[in-house]
């Protein structure tokens, strides 16, 4: 599948991956900046965004998806940044198609199986009702009684849009996604060991990358590297902005 994708600026290809229920358009700003220097590419995966939605939503299927669409650019190699479940896309991505990555950037993420935690998330997307709603505040105001954070509120509703004909409809496939969940929280690769420059950012206030994880990414990505950024959570690159660029910067 060749994805949806925007490319700014010129130079070494520099392609981002957006995590779980996310899109391209998450990184807008951060790719403009980066774009003064590099040629950046921002995918939207498959079942997001506008890329195709498609029954199939494994880890193996995105990363094909990516080749495809690096093909399709006429991209032979390119540095990567993923963040949550795109972390884990790019690793898939060093692991089994090592000679397409030069340098590697995993955001707030672990090559590890970690426990459920989306099931507010899809019992407010599935408790809307997409067909029949005529306004955005409807919408919005089902999330809410749903999922109490305000600031993933308003993630969640950059999926939502208007139609040709006027109705709403969501730009994830929820179904797919949430029948693939567990699969998506898993990490399931043996025995293959990406050689190349790897940054992994966390967030201070973050749990998804612990110190526990180190010696087993070391295992896969020997060159890998850690950055903490202080005050930051798990949306790390959204909190904080100047500070993921500058972090970003310094190892490309």
């Amino acid at each position: 599948m060749v994805l949806n994708s925007k490319i700014y600026g010129e130079g070494f290809p520099l392609i981002i991956i957006h995590g779980l229920l996310g899109s391209l358009d998450n990184w807008q700003s951060i790719a403009k900046y980066l774009g003064q220097k590099h040629q950046v590419i921002t995918l939207d995966m498959r079942n997001h965004g506008r890329s195709e939605h498609d029954d199939n939503f494994t880890y193996d299927a995105m990363v094909q998806d990516v080749v495809d669409t690096m093909q399709h650019l006429s991209i032979s190699k390119a540095n990567f940044i993923g963040h949550s479940m795109g972390g884990k896309i790019v690793m898939y991505m060093a692991l089994n198609h090592p000679a397409m990555v030069e340098k590697l950037i995993v955001a707030d993420i672990a090559p590890i199986n970690y426990t459920a935690h989306h099931d507010d998330v899809f019992s407010a997307l599935n408790a809307v009702p997409i067909e029949s709603i005529e306004n955005r505040t409807d919408a919005e105001n089902i999330i809410a009684q749903h999922v109490k954070e305000n600031n993933v509120v308003q993630f969640l509703m950059k999926g939502l849009y208007r139609k040709e004909d006027n109705s709403f409809g969501w730009r994830y496939n929820i179904s797919s996604i949430e029948k693939s969940y567990t699969n998506i929280l898993s990490f399931d690769i043996n025995n293959k060991v990406f050689e190349g420059e790897t940054l992994f950012i966390r967030g201070e206030l973050s749990k998804y990358i612990q110190n526990k994880d180190w010696e087993y990414i070391h295992e896969l990505f020997p060159r890998a590297k850690l950055e903490t950024m202080a005050g930051a959570g798990h949306w790390l690159h959204a909190q904080k902005p100047k500070e993921f660029i500058y972090i970003v910067e310094q190892f490309l």
